[in-house]
C-alpha cells in the first residue's frame, strides 16, 4: 500500500519552479518577499498535480504545512453536524490555504477539495514559520490577512441572516463575477468556475432544489444564462437590485 502511494506521488509531482520566478508570485502574499528568503523557501516545497475531487486536508486533522493554489481552485468547507457541506471560501490562483491554522498550533477547522484539476504547492511548516518570525513586513501582511478573512466571514454571517434566499444567491454571483468572471462582451460575463449547483446552495446555506429554481427563475428573467454547470450574467444591474448590494457596482 506505502509503495502504491509513493508512486502516485511521484506520477503527480510537477516541475518545481523557485516562488520568486513564479509568474503568480505578485498575487500571494509573499508579494514584496526578497529572493534570497523565496529561494529559501522553494528549496523544500513540492508542487502536486491534484485531480478535480481530491482533498488538500481535512477538517479536524493537524496542519504541517502550508498549501498555496499554483494554478486551479479549491473550495475550503465546514460540515455541519448532519453531515452537509457549508463553503467558506472559493480559492483561486495565487490563495493560501490553511495558514491560520498552522499559526494557531490548531486542528483544521475547515476541510479543502480541488473543484478542478489543479497545480497546488505545499511549504512544509518549519519553513513558513521562519520567514513568518525573520521577515516583519511578511508577518504584518499575513496578520492582515488572517483579520480580512475573519470580517469577510462575519459579513457573509449577517447577510444569511439577513438576506432572502434569492438576494444571497443573487449577492452570491454577483461577488463570484468580481473572483471569475471573464472578459465581458455582448453576451454578457462568464463565470469561470464549475459550482454544482449543491456547492452553490452550500456557499448560501440552502437546498439544492431551491438553487435551481432560483436560477430557473434568474434565466426566465434575462438575469443570467445557464452552460452546464457555469453561469453566464447576463444582466448585472437586476442582480445588483435583486441582492439589495448596490455596493457591487462602484
Amino acid at each position: 500500500m506505502f509503495k502504491f502511494k509513493a508512486v502516485i506521488v511521484a506520477v503527480n509531482k510537477v516541475p518545481k519552479n523557485t516562488c520568486d520566478s513564479c509568474p503568480r508570485v505578485s498575487q500571494t502574499l509573499f508579494d514584496g518577499v526578497n529572493s534570497e528568503e523565496l529561494v529559501k523557501v522553494s528549496e523544500n516545497k513540492s508542487c502536486i498535480r491534484y485531480k478535480k475531487g481530491q482533498t488538500l486536508y481535512y477538517e479536524g486533522t493537524r496542519p504541517l504545512g502550508l498549501f498555496c493554489v499554483n494554478g486551479g481552485k479549491v473550495k475550503v468547507f465546514k460540515m455541519s453536524s448532519d453531515g452537509k457541506e457549508h463553503i467558506v471560501h472559493l480559492a483561486k490562483d495565487g490563495d493560501f490555504l490553511g495558514y491560520k491554522d498552522l499559526i494557531g498550533e490548531e486542528f483544521y477547522t475547515t476541510s479543502a477539495t480541488v473543484l478542478e484539476d489543479s497545480i497546488i504547492c505545499y511549504i512544509p511548516k518549519t519553513n513558513f514559520l521562519s520567514l513568518l518570525q525573520g521577515n516583519p513586513v511578511f508577518f504584518n501582511k499575513v496578520t492582515k490577512a488572517i483579520i480580512k478573512s475573519h470580517g469577510i466571514l462575519e459579513n457573509k454571517l449577517l447577510n444569511i441572516a439577513q438576506k432572502s434566499v434569492r438576494e444571497r444567491l443573487a449577492a452570491t454571483l454577483l461577488m463570484l463575477k468580481e473572483t471569475y468572471g471573464m472578459e465581458g462582451n455582448e453576451q454578457g460575463v462568464l463565470l469561470d468556475i464549475a459550482l454544482t449547483r449543491e456547492d452553490l446552495a452550500n456557499i448560501i446555506g440552502t437546498a439544492t432544489e431551491t438553487v435551481i429554481r432560483l436560477l430557473s427563475e434568474f434565466k426566465s428573467e434575462g438575469m443570467v444564462a445557464l452552460q452546464g454547470k457555469k453561469i453566464r450574467i447576463i444582466n448585472e444591474a437586476a442582480l445588483v437590485k435583486t441582492a439589495d448590494f448596490y455596493e457591487a457596482l462602484n
